[in-house]
């Protein structure tokens, strides 16, 4: 069961945290900067070493893997026998919104978990009904911006 702080960070989130010019790096830069506890799927992690990997080089793939190592409230979630089930009834659940088998697992430990906040760009992570970090920070711009 989830405590009432505990966030499911994608890879989306650790992409924009990385890439300064993504238009969400200042939030999530921010959000890293005092975590709450974070849970993430191992394919998650293997998702965005990929990333980085492909997009930078082994040098900037292994930074992440330390970064990772530096962030004391982070969990990361198996991908083991018994979440294949879980993923597979997700993914056919969702079978028209072609998710990867990253974004079924993040899905499947959001409801396993009872997470209510998912760090991530990626809209397909609100599907079940958890709010995004990014829509919030939204709100919360436009709550500002409406005050001044």
């Amino acid at each position: 069961m989830a405590r009432r702080t505990e966030c499911y960070v994608d890879t989306a989130a650790f992409i924009a945290l990385a890439d300064t010019s993504d238009s969400y790096h200042s939030l999530f830069r921010t959000l890293f900067a005092d975590p709450p506890r974070l849970i993430a799927s191992a394919l998650v992690i293997a998702e965005a070493h990929g990333w980085f990997l492909r997009r930078y080089d082994q040098q900037k793939a292994l930074q992440f893997l330390t970064f990772l190592n530096e962030v004391p409230t982070l969990g990361i979630e198996a991908f083991d026998a018994p979440k294949v089930g879980l993923t597979a009834a997700i993914l056919e659940r969702f079978k028209d919104q072609k998710l990867t088998l990253a974004d079924a697992h993040g899905l499947a430990i959001m409801k396993d978990r009872r997470i209510e906040i998912c760090w991530s760009t990626d809209w397909h992570m609100s599907l079940m009904g958890v709010t995004l970090a990014t829509a919030t920070a939204s709100k919360s711009r436009r709550y500002r911006s409406a005050e001044i």
